[in-house]
C-alpha cells in the first residue's frame, strides 16, 4: 500500500437521470441497473475501491435513488475496527442551496461541507456506469509522484473513436495542454498523443484532484460540470494536470446499446471482462439462493445466474438473470434477461391464471431474439420478439426499441401470442 486509506476519500457519481439507459433507468438510478444477471453497475467501482485499499466512499445520487439506497446499505457494511463506510449523499435542500445537482461538478459542490469533513488529502472522483477494474493506488501514487494538481484517467482510442468522447492532448511528460470534447474528425488533427492505431486520449471521466484545490475551483468556478467546464478552466490556468494511461478493459456502458453489447460479451469463452477473476471478485449483495436448475435444455455460450429454473429451453449467447424461470419450449437468443426480485407462490400463480395474466418469467414456446428483458416481465406464451436491427427508436406501453434493441421495462405484461 503505498499510501494511507485515511489520505484518499473517493466520490462515486450517480446522479445522473440516466436518460441514454432509458427505460431501464425509468425506475432506478443508474448506478442501479442489473449488470450481468447478478451485480449492480455500482458493484464495479465499489469492489475497484475495495481492492485498491480506499474504503471511505460518498455515492452521490438523486433520481430513483431508491433501489440504489437499498443495495448499497444491504451490500456494503464494514466492521467496527475500520474507519470504512460507503455512504450515500443525496441531493437536497438546504439553506444555501434549494436546486437539485446541475452537473457533475455541481453535484460536489452541492456536497462540500461533507467532503471538506472527511480531511483528505485527495478525492478520488469515480463514475458509477464503467466497467473495468483499476487499482485506484496505482493512479494515486502516479498522481503523487507528479506532484500533480490533478489527474485524470484515459484510454488510448483510434480516430473513428475519437469523437465519442473527450480528447486531451497530452506531451512527452504526461502533461495534459489541451482538452476538446467531442471532436469531429476533421478537428482532430494536432490531438495526437501518442503514435499508432490509437493515438488520441479519451478520458474516462476519472479523476484524483488535490482535495484543497479541489474545494476552491469548487468554490471559485461557476461550471457544473467537470468534462465541459473545470477541467479546461484548471488546463488554461496553467495548473499541472496529468494524464494517466489506462490500456486494460474499459467499457462505458451509459447507452441501450453499449449495455447490451457489454453483456452479451460476457458469454464468450474469452470475455474482455472476466468475473471469475478470484484475485479481483466484483462484490454484491448474497442473495443465499439455490444453484439453477437446468432440465432437458439446451444451452449454448450462456452466463447465468443462480437461482433460476429453465425446463425444457434453448438459449443461445444470453444472459440469465437471478430467479429467471423459462418454461418448456422457450428460445433465447442474443438475449439480456435480468430475472426477478422474488419467486411466486403456488397461490400467486393460481391468482394469476384467475386473472388472465402470465407468470413471471418466459412462458412456453416463447421465441425471443436481439432484445433485453427488465426485472419481474410476464412474458406470455407463444410470444415472439424479433430483433428490430436497423429500425427507428419508438416506445409504446409495453415495449422500448432503442438502437434495434427491443426492451422490455420492469413489471411488463406481454400477454399469449403477442408479436413484437
Amino acid at each position: 500500500m503505498r499510501f494511507s486509506v485515511q489520505d484518499v476519500v473517493s466520490v462515486i457519481l450517480g446522479g445522473g437521470a440516466g436518460t441514454r439507459l432509458y427505460p431501464l433507468t425509468k425506475v432506478r438510478a443508474k448506478p442501479a441497473v442489473p449488470l450481468a444477471g447478478h451485480y449492480r453497475l455500482i458493484d464495479v467501482p465499489i469492489s475497484n475501491c475495495i481492492h485498491s485499499g480506499i474504503d471511505r466512499i460518498y455515492v452521490l445520487t438523486q433520481f430513483n435513488s431508491e433501489s440504489l439506497h437499498r443495495h448499497i446499505t444491504r451490500t456494503y457494511v464494514f466492521d467496527n475496527f475500520s474507519p470504512g463506510s460507503v455512504r450515500i449523499l443525496a441531493a437536497e435542500q438546504t439553506p444555501s442551496s434549494s436546486s437539485w445537482y446541475q452537473g457533475t461538478a455541481d453535484a460536489l459542490r452541492k456536497q462540500l461541507f461533507q467532503l471538506q469533513a472527511s480531511r483528505s488529502k485527495e478525492t478520488l472522483i469515480l463514475s458509477g456506469d464503467h466497467l473495468y477494474r483499476m487499482d485506484y493506488s496505482d493512479f494515486v501514487a502516479a498522481h503523487r509522484d507528479a506532484n500533480a494538481d490533478i489527474t485524470i484517467a484515459v484510454h488510448p482510442v483510434s480516430p473513428e473513436e475519437a469523437p465519442e468522447f473527450g480528447i486531451l492532448q497530452a506531451d512527452a511528460e504526461s502533461r495534459i495542454v489541451r482538452f476538446v470534447e467531442k471532436p469531429a474528425l476533421d478537428h482532430l488533427k494536432g490531438l495526437e498523443s501518442y503514435t499508432g492505431d490509437k493515438p488520441y486520449t479519451a478520458s474516462m471521466g476519472i479523476y484524483v484532484f488535490r482535495s484543497q484545490l479541489l474545494y476552491d475551483m469548487l468554490r471559485q468556478e461557476s461550471g457544473s460540470d467537470f468534462g465541459k467546464h473545470l477541467i479546461p478552466a484548471a488546463i488554461e490556468q496553467g495548473l499541472n494536470v496529468r494524464a494517466y494511461r489506462f490500456d486494460d478493459y474499459w467499457e462505458d456502458i451509459g447507452t441501450i446499446e453499449a449495455y447490451y453489447k457489454a453483456n452479451l460479451a460476457l458469454t464468450t469463452s474469452n470475455p474482455p471482462f472476466d468475473f471469475f477473476d478470484a484475485d479481483w471478485p466484483i462484490y454484491t449483495r448474497p442473495r443465499y439462493l439455490p444453484g439453477s436448475r437446468i432440465i432437458d435444455s439446451d444451452m449454448q455460450q450462456v452466463f447465468i445466474a443462480p437461482g433460476c429454473i429453465v425446463d425444457q429451453s434453448t438459449i443461445r449467447s444470453s444472459v440469465v438473470g437471478l430467479r429467471s424461470v423459462l418454461c418448456p419450449g422457450a428460445h433465447l437468443h442474443r438475449v439480456v434477461m435480468m430475472g426477478a426480485d422474488y419467486y411466486e407462490t403456488e397461490t400467486e400463480r393460481a391468482e394469476n391464471r384467475r386473472l388472465g395474466i402470465p407468470d413471471v418469467g418466459v412462458g412456453e414456446g416463447s421465441v425471443i431474439e436481439g432484445a433485453i428483458l427488465d426485472k419481474n416481465v410476464r412474458i406470455g406464451r407463444n410470444v415472439v420478439i424479433r430483433s428490430h436491427a436497423g429500425e427507428p427508436d419508438s416506445e409504446t406501453k409495453s415495449y422500448v426499441i432503442r438502437d434495434g434493441i427491443v426492451v422490455i421495462p420492469k413489471d411488463t405484461v406481454v400477454p399469449d401470442g403477442t408479436i413484437i
